[in-house]
């Protein structure tokens, strides 16, 4: 049996939690607070305050009292900004631009990582490899730098988009250098180079860390493997070939459960891998994939990470059908067209609620919904609409919300092309007013 282990390394959780990181404190997209409604009627949730921001993919972050997220502006140069606002009232707290030369980036809408929060320091990670540490508090820069230039990039065609991971004194990040930069790790204090690992191409997976045969160990899923690294060293423990069969679009986290290791992307299908328990080695469990991208197998994910409960897995599938599969083999359970609109990379976040069999459901239309994922289906406890798609992230079908929301201290954040919002989801407030 394959049971869900959520696991804390950086951040620890607490009672009205801040999402200091993509996908959250740990990680792994799981919301742990209490008191929150438990339904809602169409309509009902309103937001209690708006602000402007300019275009972009990043997904917001939360943390003592601040709210962070970045954004694009091309008139009249181009340039990124990192952003920070009031949590309580949306109001802009302070903001850095800088200058940000887009060289054959495809989807030019803006900066692709979340800003990652740790302690008093913000680190942000632009769409061509600019990174800047800021005081968080306050926005001032306290270093920088321009890692296309330093590392020689071999930039994917879509640009840098895996958010910074901290790990002890380190930051890791996903950027294809050369030579053998794909992945590196720099001082958090003081931004300089510790360590460089792999030849890879770089994707736009984010790490992780995990734990096996009693040490903690750094997944990479990069343009032409799974690896686990040694997160203080860079030294390589195992790699598991899987390079694409047409291109680079491993975009989904990789999940990391009860020592397996679950990879999807829209053209290669969905890959289990196991890690072993005794060594630090690695064996292939299964991998589905289908013919093409319409002819799909197991989960073809575009950007949302596949959800794993108990001895299932759910998730978004390359034309935005939501599936479920029996996690120790990769079989189709059922498929439901409900969840998102079916198109090509249509998409939605899935969130579960710890302590609770409810899951939160961001999807591209701007709806949310609290739902029921199990074996027997899809049940949907209530949806409605609560953010206007925008056509800079995707100029088509109306436009999209593609960024990941942020649910923290019993809100949830999220942003599209003209605005960052915040709704009330606790119990204690009427979500009418």
């Amino acid at each position: 049996m394959i049971l869900p282990i959520l696991l804390a390394f950086s951040f620890n959780l607490a009672h009205g939690a801040d999402w200091p990181q993509w996908r959250g404190p740990n990680r792994d997209g799981v919301w742990s607070e209490t008191g929150i409604i438990d339904r809602f009627s169409e309509g009902q949730l309103k937001p209690v305050w708006r602000s402007p921001v300019a275009s972009g993919y990043t997904g917001p972050t939360v943390a003592e009292g601040r709210i962070y997220v970045m954004d694009r502006s091309t008139d009249p140069k181009q340039v990124e900004r990192i952003q920070c606002f009031d949590q309580q009232t949306g109001a802009s707290l302070w903001s850095y631009t800088y200058d940000a030369i887009y060289r054959n980036v495809g989807y030019g809408a803006g900066p692709r990582a979340s800003v990652t929060i740790h302690k008093d320091r913000a680190y942000a990670l632009g769409a061509m490899g600019h990174i800047h540490c800021l005081d968080a508090a306050k926005g001032n820069i306290l270093w920088s730098n321009d890692l296309f230039e330093s590392y020689s990039i071999d930039l994917p065609i879509w640009g840098i988009a895996a958010a910074p991971l901290i790990y002890d004194d380190l930051i890791i990040l996903q950027i294809g250098g050369t030579p053998d930069a794909c992945i590196i790790a720099l001082d958090r204090a003081t931004g300089q180079e510790r360590w460089r690992a792999l030849s890879d191409k770089a994707s736009y997976a984010a790490p992780i860390l995990t734990q096996q045969a009693g040490k903690t160990v750094l997944i990479v899923w990069t343009g032409d493997s799974v690896a686990g690294l040694n997160p203080t060293t860079g030294a390589l423990h195992w790699q598991h070939p899987h390079p694409p069969k047409r291109m680079i679009i491993g975009v989904a986290t990789p999940v990391a459960i009860d020592n397996h290791v679950l990879v999807t992307s829209f053209y290669d299908g969905a890959l289990l891998l196991e890690l072993a328990t005794d060594r630090l080695a690695i064996s292939k469990v299964w991998h589905r994939v289908g013919e093409n991208e319409r002819d799909t197998d197991g989960i073809h994910s575009t950007i949302s990470t596949p959800l794993w409960l108990g001895d299932h897995i759910y998730g978004i599938d390359s034309y935005g059908m939501l599936r479920c599969l029996r996690a120790d083999t990769g079989d189709r359970v059922w498929a439901d067209s409900t969840a998102v609109r079916l198109a090509r990379w249509s998409t939605a976040h899935l969130i579960p609620q710890r302590g609770t069999d409810r899951i939160w459901i961001l999807n591209e239309e701007g709806e949310l919904l609290l739902a029921r994922l199990s074996p027997q289906g899809f049940e949907v406890i209530s949806r409605t609409h609560i953010i206007e798609p925008t056509t800079d992230q995707l100029n088509r079908r109306g436009g999209v919300t593609w960024s990941h929301p942020a649910f923290a201290n019993g809100h949830i954040y999220l942003r599209n092309g003209k605005e960052l919002i915040a709704i009330d989801l606790r119990k204690s407030i009427d979500p009418k007013q």
